[in-house]
Order: structure tokens, then C-alpha cells, then sequence
């Protein structure tokens, strides 16, 4: 069984290769690699974590090489976890980014580089998911950067290309910090594999363990956008395609919630920094939500909300106890799933009514009920209305936060119940903009064209405008409104609003609203297996026998 813990990283960096071979050439072969792909990572991770949780944590030394010498692979039951979550949100995605290319009869080069991109970043993250060395996880941080940068610019637009080169600037920052942090770890104890580091980290001095400590944390809240370190983000995602700011809002910025959880619990047990990381689930609750409030663009809104609803992570390991760990893990997995599937529905909107301008959109929910319902079901999830998984975690954190008992856990009990309501606030003024009132005078029909800035700018002809919905399929709206955010496709060009959405990307979307239900029907026995999770976190000696052999 210990040989299959490599596969996850392994089966999407080989078929990288195949996908740059054959797909320009054969696009069907590309999609059926890409799909197949993950299809078979999905399947390994889930087999990963049954067996990390009947039998204990597994681990693999590549090259037979013991720790410190070697890269080292480990699979117990949070890393189980995050793998098969990530793996089946991954597919979800890559089936509706299918979708959207067929729907869009994108058939350019940045589409084939599309698939490529998209398999190394899956890679990244399973490597950061099972690494069990400092150095391992820099790789996977790395791995996911190169990654990053090509989908996030996908098309060449200057917005994309603006918005990569902010979010390329913050993570090479962070990576030299991470770099200079491991670098003190490996000097002052001769090692950077985790469960060695487990051991020898006690016997530093109190103030270099805080700084090692202080500087790991760091890199990981950048990752994570953790208040006041989540800048970047905003500005980073909403300019990216549907498929892509799903899959970053969903899922890479809980590789740094992750990062957190294990360093915090294996490597520096005591919460020393634990005001302070409640004082930081604090300020990104509140703040976040605050800064969503404010917004009309339905992107933006949900970038405030990723960014507010780290902190419940946040706060679960700051309070440091079992039940606090075991609440933090089921929000990871609930805000993964949830968030991604807003962010798809957003695309869904875009094809819709042709923006995520909420001014300018109206009347969804009855020109397109399923698309209400898809956007219904997981906005109450992430509002934390009972029975929802969002209800489940938000409760096993303040639980946590009540048995605790001290003044910074009653803060974030209150603050984490105010979130919730702004929450709710936010998701209903979504609902009544979008969905629920009329369709204000204005609004693209289906068959419009929205051009964007750039297209134009090139273009010299300045003939009157063509009213949208009079009827010709095609139709473009030329000059825009002050407000509106133009649809786009893969490659950043406008794309055509359809009355009947892509039944690729519906049903995509669909798979996620029911993963995320799913999480609510067998909540029991989710909770259970994050407790034994949060316990094996605390109690450490599995993880460091399972690797040093002891």
C-alpha cells in the first residue's frame, strides 16, 4: 500500500508530457488524458485514506534513501483527506472548463496549454499535500507557482497579465521567505524532514523556535491570505476564467490553511502564538466580510468572503485543542467545495446575463431556475444555515471556542457568529440583485456580444450601437456601461450570452452543489473522521514512527 502514495504527484507530471505531445494535434486525446487523469488520482486518493485510517499513517522514502537524506512521502488521515476532497473538486472543475472551451469553439493554442498547466498544478498540490520535508513542500509551492502564473494569464489580456504578475510577485516574496526560513531550520538542527524536526525542535532555544516558527507561519498566511497579509487577492482572481478562479479560490489557498495545520501541531505543540493567530482569524473574519459588503461585482464579493472565511480556520488552530482542530478541518473541507462551486456558478452568471455586475443582472431565477437553485443551495452553505456543512463547522468551532473558555476564544465566538450573519446578509443581497427582482433596463439578451475594453479600443469603428436582444443572434453591444464586468472566455475574448447554459458546465456545477450536500448527509461520519484526525494530529508519535521506522 506504501507504493501508491507517490502516484497522486507521479500520474499528473507523466501525463503533462503526453498532453504537450498530442495536444495540439489531437485535442480529444488531451481531454481524454486530462480527464482520465484525474479520474485515477481521485480513485488513489480515496484508497489513500481508508487506509491511512485503518491502519495509521503511510510513508515513502524515494530512492530508499532515510530521512534526512531523502524525500520523504507521507499519507495519515488529514493528508487522506485533502487529497481526495482536492482531487474530486480538481475534476468537477476540469469538466466544466471542458465545457466552457467547446462552449466558446475555442480551438487556439492557449486552450491545448490549458490542459498541461492545469495537470501540474495538481501535481503541486498533492506534493505539498504528502510532503514530509520543509524542502518537499517549498517544491510543491513552487510547482504550483509555474503553474499559476500560466492560467491566471491565460489569453494575454492586460488585466490577466496585470493581475499574474501581482499574484507572481507576492508568492516569489513568500517563497524566499520560505527559502531563508528553511534554511535556519536546516542549520540549527542538521535536518528538514518533519517527524526529525518533531524531535530536535524542543531542544532549541525558546526564541529560535519562535522565529522559525514566526517566519513559517508568515509564508503560509501569504498562501492562505490570512488578514493583513490577503491584499493581493482581490485583484488576483475575479480577472481570471470562471474555471480557474474556481479552482484557486477553492483549493490553493487551503494548501496554506494545511501548511498551517501540520507545522503548528508537529512541529511547535504548545500554541505559543495563539493570541496572535486568533487576533489574525479576527481581523480576516471581520474585515473580509466588511470589504464583501461593499462590493457589487459578484467576483469581488466572493474574493472578500474567502478571504472572511479563513478566518474560521484560523481561529480553530489558534485555539489548539482537539475539538478546535477537528472543527478547523471540516470548515476546510466544507469552504473547499463551497467556494469552488460558487466561483462556477459565477461563470454560469457571466454566460447568462453576460456580467457578475449585480447592478446590472436581474430576473435569473425565473429565466434560469436551475442556475437559482445552484447558486441557493451553496450560498446557505456558506452562510451556516442548519443543517448545511457550513452550519456543522461553524458549530464544532465555537463548541471548541465555549470549552476553551478564555477572552481571545469568546471574541472569536462572537465575531465568528457576526460573520455568519454578514454572511447571510451578503449571500440574500446577491439573491435579490441577481435572481430575484426584475431584469433592469439594459441587460444583455441572449445572443450578445459584450466587447471588452481592449477589443474596442482596436477597433475604429465608431458606428451607433446595436440594441442588445432585438433578435439577432450575434448582436454586439459595443460601448459599455460604467460598471460592466465583460464575460470571458478561455483565451480573455468576450463570449456570446446563450438563454440555454452549457449542459457541460451545468452539470459540473451540479457535482460540486452535491459534493458539498454530500458533506451534509453523512456529517456524521465526517466529523467522526476529523476527530481521529484532530487526535492523531495532537498525539504526533504516529506520524514520526511511521517515517523514522520506529
Amino acid at each position: 500500500m506504501n507504493a501508491i502514495v507517490p502516484l497522486p504527484v507521479l500520474l499528473p507530471l507523466c501525463a503533462t508530457g503526453l498532453s504537450l505531445a498530442f495536444g495540439t494535434r489531437l485535442k480529444w486525446f488531451q481531454r481524454f488524458v486530462s480527464v482520465a487523469v484525474l479520474t485515477a488520482v481521485l480513485g488513489l486518493s480515496v484508497t489513500l485514506m481508508i487506509a491511512a485510517d485503518r491502519n495509521g499513517p503511510l510513508s515513502v522514502h524515494l530512492g530508499d534513501f532515510a530521512p534526512p537524506l531523502g524525500i520523504t512521502l507521507v499519507a495519515d488521515r488529514l493528508s487522506g483527506l485533502m487529497l481526495t476532497v482536492s482531487s474530486a473538486v480538481t475534476l468537477c472543475v476540469l469538466v466544466y472548463s471542458l465545457g466552457q472551451g467547446m462552449a466558446d469553439r475555442d480551438e487556439e493554442t492557449p486552450v491545448a496549454v490549458f490542459h498541461p498547466a492545469y495537470l501540474i498544478l495538481v501535481a503541486g498540490v498533492s506534493c505539498t499535500f504528502l510532503a514530509g520535508d520543509l524542502v518537499n513542500l517549498y517544491v510543491g509551492f513552487e510547482i504550483m507557482l509555474v503553474a499559476s502564473f500560466v492560467l491566471l494569464t491565460l489569453g494575454g489580456t492586460g488585466p490577466r497579465i496585470r493581475a499574474g504578475s501581482t499574484y507572481v510577485i507576492i508568492s516569489l516574496f513568500s517563497s524566499m521567505l520560505f527559502l531563508t526560513a528553511i534554511a535556519m531550520t536546516y542549520a540549527a538542527t542538521g535536518t528538514a524532514n518533519f517527524a526529525q524536526l518533531a524531535e530536535r525542535l524542543p531542544a532549541l532555544p525558546l526564541g529560535v523556535q519562535t522565529l522559525i516558527q514566526a517566519m513559517l507561519l508568515t509564508v503560509f498566511a501569504i498562501k492562505a491570505a490570512v488578514f493583513p497579509l490577503a491584499a493581493w487577492l482581490p485583484d488576483s482572481y475575479p480577472t481570471a476564467p470562471a474555471p480557474v478562479t474556481a479552482v484557486f479560490a477553492g483549493l490553493l489557498t487551503k494548501v496554506g490553511v494545511y501548511c498551517m495545520l501540520r507545522t503548528e501541531t508537529l512541529l511547535f505543540p504548545g500554541n505559543r502564538l495563539g493570541d496572535l493567530l486568533m487576533a489574525a482569524a479576527l481581523a480576516s473574519m471581520v474585515i473580509g466580510i466588511m470589504g464583501a459588503v461593499a462590493q457589487t461585482d459578484f467576483k469581488r464579493l466572493l474574493s472578500f468572503t474567502l478571504i472572511s472565511h479563513i478566518g474560521y480556520m484560523v481561529f480553530g488552530i489558534g485555539l489548539a485543542t482537539r475539538e478546535a482542530y477537528g472543527g478547523a478541518i471540516v470548515y476546510v473541507v466544507h469552504h473547499i467545495t463551497v467556494q469552488t462551486t460558487l466561483f462556477l456558478v459565477a461563470g454560469l452568471i457571466e454566460r447568462r446575463g453576460g456580467t457578475t455586475e449585480l447592478t446590472r443582472l436581474g430576473g435569473i431565477a425565473r429565466a434560469a431556475p436551475a442556475l437559482a437553485v445552484l447558486f441557493f443551495v451553496p450560498a446557505m452553505n456558506l452562510a451556516g444555515i442548519p443543517p448545511l456543512s457550513g452550519f456543522i463547522g461553524k458549530l464544532g468551532l465555537m463548541r471548541a471556542g465555549v470549552a476553551e473558555g478564555g477572552v481571545w476564544a469568546w471574541i472569536l465566538v462572537v465575531g465568528a457568529t457576526v460573520t455568519s450573519l454578514l454572511t447571510l446578509y451578503v449571500m440574500a443581497k446577491v439573491w435579490n440583485l441577481a435572481f430575484w427582482r426584475a431584469a433592469p433596463p439594459g441587460q444583455a439578451a441572449a445572443g450578445t456580444v459584450l466587447e471588452s475594453d481592449d477589443d474596442s479600443d482596436d477597433d475604429e469603428d465608431t458606428g451607433p450601437d446595436q440594441v442588445p436582444g432585438s433578435g439577432d443572434e450575434g448582436v454586439r453591444f459595443r460601448h459599455q456601461p460604467a460598471g460592466l464586468a465583460v464575460a470571458a472566455t478561455l483565451h480573455g475574448h468576450a463570449v456570446t450570452t446563450t438563454s440555454v447554459l452549457p449542459r457541460p458546465m451545468t452539470w459540473a456545477t451540479a457535482a460540486a452543489v452535491a459534493l458539498g450536500l454530500a458533506f451534509t448527509v453523512f456529517g456524521g461520519p465526517l466529523t467522526s473522521y476529523t476527530d481521529r484526525a484532530a487526535a492523531e494530529l495532537i498525539a504526533r508519535t504516529p506520524y514520526t514512527q511511521e517515517v523514522l521506522g520506529r
